[in-house]
């Protein structure tokens, strides 16, 4: 086994070559929870002198590996440059928790490498970095073993489809009881309106865009990244001129134009974490579910198509709804968050939410609001995306949910994305699917998921 150098990057599933991932700032989401902000990148050692960064070939192209086998990179440097002064050091972790190995590229006699057996199912993430610049300044590279195998870090609560049941029992003996106030549209051809709906406990809030022409129309309900913030219509206005009936609900019982409130803590994640019947994404899951039951209500839905969709805790939200409510057709979600929350007690680095792995009580709320508990009531046709170097909503949880999904399912790995919105121009395989799927959808068509075939 060779060691050589890399620190964090994650990224080798579409492309020959994993291209350098640099700790960008975070651009305007499109759709994703907050992660925390990029760090500025340290200053070298010699601040005269630029970082060089070698390029790194997967022995894989598709960043996929079975049991086994040797997971490797090359790492070159760019013709005619020269190393680093500092050198390269490299880690690989198991799940970015556990090291793995760690050591330094030697580029002394040619191109170096960085590689690693692996005989259980995981994801691997390589950190490169230099002296004097941040952990994965030089690259992060990720590569997935044996995927199709990772099962679930803790089991299923006995009695969670009891529980859930319970809340869509008494969710449905609340009458939605909407309202709706036009406001002006930015396109000519959509009607706009907000809305409120009741909810079990809260009130839905969102945007109803919808074509002027006469209906029935496919429905299409939009869910949300995390954050506290003002929710833009014109997301539902554009998919609503592709003649959609449209739902974008916020996440939030708090009304469209206000970002702020002392009801909702920009940590609302934290609020009622010991208790399944105090968590705020109780009543959060339980206002999207209202919203499926509200455009199924309208005499202008088609009866036929209803689309979930969402990118980070948007994704989240989808799938739970879509676990929840029978009259789903198709979902559609982007590096969703909300998966493996015990991750960081078995193995896994968890994500966002970032539920407290030292406090118990909170370990075990979290069982009942984590997607991959719900992923066996899915049975909606699914498209599904992960990133391979995301730490925000890391790639082992959404792979462990996208496996226990019953339904027809299509999964893109994209093997050099971060989160969304900290490398936006590495979603362009999720831009394409998406669009495509709900071209096919609102044209009267079928979405056939791609199969996935992985080891």
């Amino acid at each position: 086994m060779t060691t050589r150098s890399c620190h964090w990057l994650r990224g080798s599933l579409a492309a020959a070559v994993a291209s350098v991932c640099l700790a960008a700032p975070l651009h305007a989401q499109s759709t994703a929870p907050a992660p925390p902000a990029a760090r500025a990148q340290a200053p070298a050692a010699d601040a005269g002198s630029a970082l060089v960064r070698p390029t790194f070939t997967p022995r894989h192209a598709n960043g996929v590996y079975a049991l086994g086998d040797t997971v490797a990179w090359t790492a070159a440097l760019p013709a005619g440059a020269v190393a680093n002064p500092g050198g390269y050091i490299y880690k690989i972790r198991k799940n970015n928790l556990e090291i793995l190995e760690t050591g330094v590229l030697d580029f002394g006699a040619g191109p170096a490498t960085i590689d690693v057996v692996v005989r259980e199912p995981m994801m691997v993430y390589v950190e490169v970095t230099s002296p004097g610049y941040e952990a994965g300044a030089v690259a992060r590279l990720g590569a997935a073993v044996a995927p199709s195998k990772l099962t679930p870090a803790v089991p299923r609560p006995a009695d969670f489809d009891e529980f859930w049941d319970a809340k869509l029992k008494a969710l449905a003996a609340v009458s939605i009881e909407p309202v709706l106030t036009p406001v002006d549209s930015p396109d000519p051809s959509v009607e706009l309106f907000s809305v409120t709906l009741r909810s079990l406990g809260s009130t839905a809030r969102a945007w109803l865009a919808k074509p002027k022409r006469p209906g029935p129309y496919p429905g299409l309900v939009m869910l949300q990244w995390a954050g506290v913030y003002k929710l833009n219509p014109k997301s539902a206005v554009d998919r609503a001129a592709e003649g959609w009936l449209v739902l974008n609900v916020s996440s939030h019982d708090l009304p469209l134009d206000q970002d702020q409130d002392p009801a909702v803590p920009r940590r609302y994640g934290d609020v009622g974490e010991l208790s399944r019947e105090t968590s705020y994404f109780l009543n959060m899951y339980l206002r999207d579910v209202r919203g499926v039951d509200y455009v199924a209500s309208r005499p202008d839905w088609d009866g036929r198509t209803l689309v979930l969709m969402g990118t980070s805790m948007g994704g989240q939200q989808s799938l739970v709804t879509a676990a929840l409510h029978p009259k789903i057709t198709a979902v559609l979600v982007n590096e969703p968050a909300g998966a493996d929350a015990n991750g960081d007690l078995h193995g896994r680095k968890a994500g966002y939410p970032n539920w407290d792995a030292e406090i118990p009580q909170v370990m075990q709320t979290a069982r009942y609001f984590d997607v991959v508990n719900f992923a066996p009531r899915i049975t909606a046709p699914a498209l599904v995306t992960l990133g391979f170097i995301d730490t925000t909503t890391p790639p082992v949880g959404i792979w462990t949910a996208f496996n226990e999904m019953k339904g027809p399912k299509e999964l893109i790995p994209m093997i050099e994305s971060d989160h969304n919105n900290r490398t936006p121009e590495k979603q362009g395989d999720w831009e394409a699917r998406w669009r495509a799927v709900l071209k096919t959808l609102v044209s009267g068509g079928t979405f056939v998921p791609a199969p996935t075939a992985t080891p």
